[in-house]
């Protein structure tokens, strides 16, 4: 790629994760290239649609956390899942306008490297006592879903209420045992929710 086509594609992706996170993705790629400071055409030359664009946001996310996951699981003394659910709550925050399409993305490749990596923190944890031993994979998935919901609500006026959130049942889920016996949701219903909702 020419140095001038990567340092507009490097202005198209800083402004299209900008527009997204604050205007969510029904905005239209003009309204992306107004804010690269470049013409609407330039922005199709690189990404064709909105979608092969957002895909390319969405992968650098999964990037990202797979290498924030990595390094968390390299400490191996269990520590790292809790420090892994910080930078992931953190990223979907981040990211927050387009962060629906990593939740209900579950194809294969790089998202079933994270899936496996987070598989991983979840034994590692269990293993050094570091979290109550019932504690299942859906427990987390939906302790991330409660971080967003509490964004959503919480937005600017208190923009830091979700880490208060997210400490607290950090420590539920560290006390042994659990103060209900029910049983959470299992793989196939946390599939089941996500379906639902993507068809909302």
């Amino acid at each position: 790629m020419r140095r001038d086509a990567a340092r507009n594609q490097e202005l198209i992706l800083r402004s299209a994760h900008e527009v997204f996170s604050e205007l969510g993705t029904d905005v239209g790629l003009d309204v992306v290239a107004g804010r690269a400071g470049v013409g609407v055409g330039t922005v199709y030359r690189h990404f064709p649609n909105k979608d092969l664009l957002l895909d390319h946001l969405v992968n650098t996310m999964y990037e990202g956390l797979i290498a924030a996951a990595q390094e968390a699981l390299a400490r191996g003394d269990g520590t790292g899942l809790e420090d892994f659910l910080r930078r992931l709550s953190r990223s979907l925050i981040e990211h927050l306008g387009y962060s629906d399409r990593f939740i209900s993305g579950r194809g294969p490749g790089v998202g079933e490297q994270l899936d496996s990596l987070f598989d991983q923190l979840l034994a590692q944890a269990k293993t050094h006592r570091m979290i109550n031993d019932s504690t299942t994979k859906a427990d987390l998935q939906m302790l991330i879903w409660g971080v967003r919901g509490v964004v959503a609500v919480s937005g600017p006026v208190a923009p830091d209420a979700w880490e208060r959130f997210l400490d607290i049942h950090l420590a539920g889920l560290r006390a042994t045992p659990f103060p209900s016996a029910k049983p959470g949701p299992d793989a196939r219903q946390i599939r089941d929710m996500l379906d639902a909702r993507d068809k909302n």
